[in-house]
């Protein structure tokens, strides 16, 4: 079991950044692949970001590409999402997914919740107009 355990969430206005942070133990982090996934009230999860840790390859939604990225401290086996321009509709609970043994995969498996097997708690993202 992957444990996983994000922070950096909070409160800011538009237009503002933040870096969230998913800090893993339990297995090797460099091997894995990892998803940035996030849930709004009412709505459903949606995949942001995802990465191969091997630094294969990684992929991003259509509403994260040229505001989001993604990055990792291998030894701190901590997977990063950077967001800029916060816009309100940012707003959500932000989850950290993980998955060891990780297929090859498409971009449409990678941002979608079944490849994965361990997730964190979540960090909250609140944008204000």
């Amino acid at each position: 079991q992957v444990q996983l355990v994000e922070s950096g969430g909070g409160s800011v206005e538009a237009g503002g950044s933040l870096r969230l942070s998913c800090a893993a133990s339990g297995e090797r982090f460099s091997t894995f692949c990892m998803g940035w996934f996030r849930q709004a009230p009412g709505k459903e999860r949606e995949g942001v970001a995802a990465i191969y840790t091997d630094g294969s390859n990684s992929y991003y939604s259509d509403s994260a590409k040229g505001r989001f990225a993604l990055s990792q401290d291998n030894a701190k086996n901590t997977l990063y999402l950077n967001i800029n321009t916060l816009k309100p509709e940012d707003s959500a609970m932000y989850y950290c997914a993980a998955e060891p043994r990780c297929p090859p995969m498409t971009a449409i498996q990678a941002l979608g919740s079944k490849v994965y097997r361990d997730w964190g708690q979540g960090t909250q993202v609140t944008v204000s107009s």
